[in-house]
Order: structure tokens, then sequence, then C-alpha cells
């Protein structure tokens, strides 16, 4: 599911979008597949061993088995999986946009005009992996950190070209305006 463009301002433009990487998956799916194990196997053999056999652990045991695994897989594999698939990345012509959240939402808008620097952060496995962690410095200093980010060294080159292109956009709508055409780097 895409960025609702009625949300977008006027003029504005969904350039790219993305989510998280999908590394960020392959530690639930690990539990996932630990947990039904395990569980499964405790569950039925559970009642062959000997000083278990019709009394209260296996009465009381096997329904604890049962909720715990479900317990462990809702912290564990659904809440992350929910997290991976409501997060969104967008960058617009005119802003960078990050949502997340199903019931209650976070977000963060960052105008592509207050952007100072954009830098990346790649470690071992993002290398192996290709993502890495993207950090945007506006204006103002304050700081807007993605995680997780798939080609991270890419989206870094296109906010870059983002930010000349939307300068580009504001200093010819200022001389259509009949005023003096703003300096380059003026987000003003």
């Amino acid at each position: 599911m895409g960025y609702p463009t009625k949300l977008l301002g006027e003029g504005e433009v969904i350039e790219f979008e993305m989510r998280p990487h999908w590394r960020s998956l392959i530690l639930p799916i690990i539990w996932l597949l630990l947990t039904v194990f395990l569980g499964v196997w405790l569950y039925t053999s559970l009642g062959s061993w000997s000083w278990t056999e019709g009394g209260v652990i296996q009465t009381i045991g096997q329904p604890l088995i049962v909720v715990l695994g479900v317990v462990i897989l809702i912290f564990f594999v659904v809440r992350p999986f929910l997290y991976w698939v409501t997060t969104q990345y967008v960058f617009t012509n005119r802003r960078i946009i990050t949502r997340a959240g199903l019931v209650s939402k976070k977000g963060r808008d960052m105008p592509l005009a207050k952007v100072n620097n954009v830098s990346f952060e790649v470690g071992v496995m993002g290398r192996i992996f290709n993502y890495g962690r993207l950090e945007i410095t506006s204006a103002s200093d304050e700081s807007l950190a993605i995680d997780d980010v798939p080609n991270v060294e890419v989206i870094q080159r296109d906010v870059y070209r983002l930010h000349e292109e939307d300068d580009d956009r504001r200093r010819r709508r200022s001389v259509e305006q009949g005023g003096d055409p703003l300096p380059p780097g003026d987000g003003t």
C-alpha cells in the first residue's frame, strides 16, 4: 500500500517510497521457527515423560506451553512484523516523510528546503545486506535519523538531487513573481 496522495500538497509528487530493509524480519522469523518447533515438541512430549504422566504437571503444563508460545509470538514475531508493514519512508519533490504505526501513528516531515546535510552510516552487516542509517540535518540543526534504509548510499545521493531540484524550483518561482532570484542554498 502506497502513501496516500490526498496527503500531498498541491504540485507535490512522490519521487520514491520504501519500507525498512527486509533484514529487520530475520530475527522475528527465527523466533517464529524456534517457538513453533520447541512449543510443539514440548507440548507433545510432555505427556510421554514418566514423571508427568497424568499428573498436575501435564494438566497445567500443556496449556502453559500454549499461552507462553502465543505471548512469545505476539511480542517477538507479530509486533516486529506489524512495525515493518506499517513503517513508510516517503521522499517527495518537496519533503521527506516518515510514518510508523498501526493503531497509534508516529510521523515526521522535513521540508527539502531546510536540509543542510545528508549523511549515512553502514556497519559490517549493512555492507553484507546493503542497508544503513540515513541522517538528515535541517537548518535548525534538528536531525532526522532513518534506520534500516535499503541502498542507503543511493538514497543519500537522491536526497541531494531532490534538494537541488527543490532549490531550483523555488528560485524560478521567486523570479516569476518578480522578485530577485534566491541565492543558491537559501531556503527562504
